[in-house]
């Protein structure tokens, strides 16, 4: 007699549990899958997706400012954003349809419901308080926005979830934040039409990526209008009359409409029943799991943001599937966290992927820089002042490129490209080889021969 209602229980419908949830029963499994709100997770509902809609909007104001200059004579373009909302939402939908229809193609049973752990193998659905008796348990619950200290008027303050869903364009915004989700809203709704103040704590925005990614696209933005204050907190948020009063630390005062916070995201893992089923968490607060997704108790695993391991959406899918055919499929797959490409939709693009000239020079003993700022082709006769920026970082020993860094357009297009190459080892003279495609502005990353500088760092005595 089976004592098990499931062999997989799934709580969380994005895109590590979808993915994980189907795999494993394309593998023959019997799997449900719990989700609260939506199915889709925080990439489909309220973060990649939706985020990059926008930014797509945020993009067409300098098309149409642009075209002056290639000869095409274009009325004073008028932005609607509960028409850019609305279209959002659809296209949320039919994307939140195409996951439900794809789990039930794989006969995935789908429960709209919380779903709590009452021990290792068994789930209470807080919807209906029915128990389910499940062989393996998988957390794919991902992470929440974090909104920092508790300040006064912190309850005027929004995160990315309600700014994709503002009934109206603020004219003036603050975010807090330098991280990806800061800069790429700064982006948008600057591109869109707002007054935007970025406010960050750290000497420089983007905090972890290579120094001189950090000093481009700040100096971009700022070219965009886009007040930059770093070194600085909010420390309090008053409404008033005619807006809100945002005190800062070096006690100087902004008057905005809307006051965003993009200060990080934390493990969501409140209320899940954690620790009564016996799963350890780490001094961060997500969820500890070994090489194979595997929790402290065996039969429960966690795949995404809800370990804290590297917080993308792919790699969400990646730990997914690969639990899945480990768990189910019979072949022990573990996924290789390093050498992850990923791009920052700000205006302009990041992408990158491998090490940081500082963390290079920290490993290796000799380390060559080749490095490239150039007005793109298509910024001459449109008349716009921006650069791209590119950058290699190389072994000085292996000739192996370590890291590449891209800042301008279509940046996080080339960076999957050059992702394949890296991840293969490739070295500079491999790079150098490859005939240049002209005129592109990807032809720079085959074209730049001469070292911009190079470290050697001598054996300690």
């Amino acid at each position: 007699m089976n004592d098990f209602d499931v062999d997989l229980f799934v709580i969380g419908a994005g895109s590590g549990g979808v993915r994980a949830a189907r795999i494993a029963a394309n593998h023959g499994a019997r799997v449900t899958v719990a989700e609260e709100y939506r199915v889709g997770g925080t990439c489909v509902i309220r973060g990649c997706v939706p985020k990059k809609l926008l930014v797509y909007a945020a993009r067409f104001a300098d098309d149409f400012e642009d075209a002056a200059g290639y000869g095409w004579t274009v009325p004073k373009p008028v932005f609607d954003w509960p028409t850019l909302i609305a279209n959002k939402d659809r296209e949320i939908a039919r994307l939140e349809s195409a996951y439900v229809a794809n789990l039930e193609r794989s006969k995935v049973k789908i429960v709209r419901s919380r779903a709590v752990l009452e021990d290792a193998h068994r789930v209470r659905l807080v919807a209906t308080g029915e128990i389910i008796r499940a062989r393996t348990i998988l957390i794919a619950t991902g992470g929440w926005p974090h909104p920092g200290a508790d300040i006064a008027g912190l309850e005027h303050v929004i995160s990315s979830n309600e700014a994709l869903d503002l009934e109206a364009l603020p004219r003036r915004i603050l975010i807090q934040g330098g991280g990806y989700i800061a800069v790429e809203f700064a982006g948008i709704f600057r591109g869109l039409g707002s007054e935007v103040t970025l406010v960050y704590r750290g000497d420089n925005i983007l905090r972890g990526f290579d120094d001189d990614v950090r000093e481009h696209l700040r100096t971009e933005m700022e070219k965009r209008g886009i007040r930059i204050l770093t070194r600085r907190l909010v420390e309090a948020v008053e409404k008033v009359d005619h807006g809100l009063c945002v005190s800062l630390s070096d006690h100087e005062t902004v008057m905005v409409d809307k006051v965003m916070f993009a200060t990080g995201r934390r493990p969501n893992v409140a209320g899940l029943g954690l620790e009564q089923a016996g799963v350890e968490l780490n001094d961060k607060g997500a969820i500890k799991v070994d090489r194979f997704s595997r929790t402290s108790v065996p039969n429960i695993y966690a795949v995404g943001d809800v370990t804290d391991r590297v917080n993308l959406t792919p790699v969400a899918i990646r730990e997914g599937h690969a639990f899945a055919d480990t768990v189910f499929g019979g072949r022990e797959t573990v996924v290789d966290h390093s050498d992850i490409p990923t791009a920052v939709f700000s205006e302009p693009e990041v992408g990158v992927i491998g090490l940081t000239e500082t963390e290079a020079r920290e490993r290796y003993r000799h380390v060559d820089i080749y490095k490239s700022s150039f007005r793109a082709m298509k910024m001459t006769l449109a008349g716009r002042d921006t650069r791209c920026f590119f950058k290699l970082v190389v072994d000085g020993e292996s000739d192996r490129v370590l890291g590449c860094h891209i800042v301008g357009p279509d940046a996080g297009e080339m960076i999957q490209l050059v992702g394949i190459a890296i991840k293969m080892n490739a070295t500079k003279a491999d790079f150098d080889r490859v005939m240049a495609v002209h005129p592109t502005a990807a032809e720079e990353l085959v074209t730049m021969r001469t070292k911009a500088a190079s470290y050697v760092r001598e054996a300690a005595e």
